[in-house]
């Protein structure tokens, strides 16, 4: 009876006479759970993302700037070599599906493959029919931002735009290092060898790009806040 006391007593009850009363803790509310994204939403979702990407590159192609990641690189493969940019790109990325397959599903790889090929055709096509003139960090600040709109609106379908992204989360996944500082130091590696291809002022105002499409996924993809309760 005195252990029932206590336990009723250490758990903030009321405990009266010989007996005791303990109030049940009050629980929120379930939340339930969000049904699942349509065939014909997420189709319309890779489009969208896509075209955001495939937007972003050639900004940034036309401005003579890079990206970070494996977009990076396949603007100093454009550069140095006679290969268009989006087939640089889509080729580049596929070693990646492997690991997309292994550690995320068919579902996401198959959604990615998809995503890369459309932004790979848009990125050549688009370059074809619009010309941009905009001052440089204006464009990098625009492409860095339609970077990060894009791929917010694949994350919420569970799709990406491949590449270092991949790796980075298969070598957290497998050796425990931090995926973010793994795909911040592929990014400093393409920017170095960057400087080499570009020169240092459109290295610097590509950075300016790689600070905003951060700042946006940062401050928007955060699992569990946007819920409605």
């Amino acid at each position: 009876m005195l252990v029932t006391a206590c336990r009723a007593a250490a758990h903030g009850s009321t405990v009266r006479g010989v007996s005791s009363a303990t109030t049940p803790p009050a629980t929120a509310p379930s939340v339930p759970a969000p049904p699942p994204h349509t065939p014909l939403e997420d189709a319309a979702a890779l489009v969208v993302g896509s075209f955001l990407l495939g937007w972003a590159l050639l900004l940034l192609q036309q401005a003579g700037a890079v990206s970070g990641g494996l977009a990076g690189v396949a603007f100093l493969v454009a550069g140095l070599t006679p290969v268009p940019l989006g087939v640089a790109f889509f080729v580049l990325n596929l070693p990646f599906y492997g690991l997309a397959v292994k550690r995320l599903g068919w579902a996401f790889a198959v959604k990615t493959l998809v995503c890369v090929a459309l932004t790979s055709v848009l990125a050549d096509v688009l370059g074809h029919v619009v010309e941009v003139h905009m001052p440089v960090v204006l464009a990098t600040a625009f492409a860095g931002l339609c970077l990060g709109l894009g791929f917010l609106v694949l994350f919420r379908h569970r799709a990406s735009a491949g590449g270092f992204g991949i790796l980075a989360f298969h070598l957290q996944e497998r050796y425990g290092w931090r995926a973010g500082y793994v795909q911040m130091s592929l990014d400093l590696v393409v920017m170095l060898v960057a400087l080499a291809v570009v020169g240092w002022r459109l290295v610097l105002a590509s950075l300016v790009g790689v600070v905003v499409l951060n700042l946006v996924v940062a401050m928007n993809h955060r699992p569990g806040r946007y819920v409605v309760r």
